[in-house]
């Protein structure tokens, strides 16, 4: 309302100081915080009183009718809603009919064809957590022969660290 920053309420804050005095300071800030929270509850009162007369006036029932009335606008102006919003529909409708009587042959097929489904994903899942496993021990292995290189070498250069002086 008033757009005070920092600057100004440290302005605001100093010539209270030099004004009143560092001894009546509190007893002003205090006075200021009551004046400030009675004007608030003014406020708040007012605006309840106000809507409240705007409910028993119908206010409320002509905004609604005009929120309805601009949805409907709304749908004829913003093409892209309005098909995003029938695509929407036509999909739950198309859901909600895709629900088969287990007991009808099309029920029998749809159950057969999510085991089939359920059956791949499992393979699938096993074959390729065999894939990961074969691909570990693979690099398993190559680090202990690594390891078994980098111990020959370091066998061999004990035994002959003459030759390395040689060299």
């Amino acid at each position: 309302m008033f757009d005070l920053g920092l600057p100004e309420l440290l302005v605001i804050g100093v010539v209270a100081l030099i004004v009143v005095g560092p001894k009546d300071l509190p007893v002003m800030f205090r006075a200021v915080g009551r004046f400030v929270g009675k004007a608030k509850g003014m406020a708040r009162e007012f605006s309840s009183a106000m809507n409240q007369a705007a409910d028993q006036a119908g206010v409320k029932d002509v905004t609604d009718g005009l929120k309805s009335a601009t949805d409907g606008l709304n749908k004829v102006s913003n093409p892209m809603k309005a098909a995003s919003d029938a695509l929407k529909e036509t999909t739950d409708d198309f859901k909600k009919s895709m629900s088969f009587d287990p007991d009808s042959e099309t029920g029998k097929l749809a159950a057969e064809r999510a085991e089939a489904v359920e059956k791949i994903r499992k393979r699938t899942q096993e074959v390729g957590q065999a894939k990961l496993d074969a691909e570990a021990k693979a690099r398993e292995e190559e680090m202990q022969e690594a390891a078994k290189e980098v111990r020959a070498k370091r066998e061999a250069e004990a035994v002959d660290p003459v030759k390395k002086d040689d060299a």
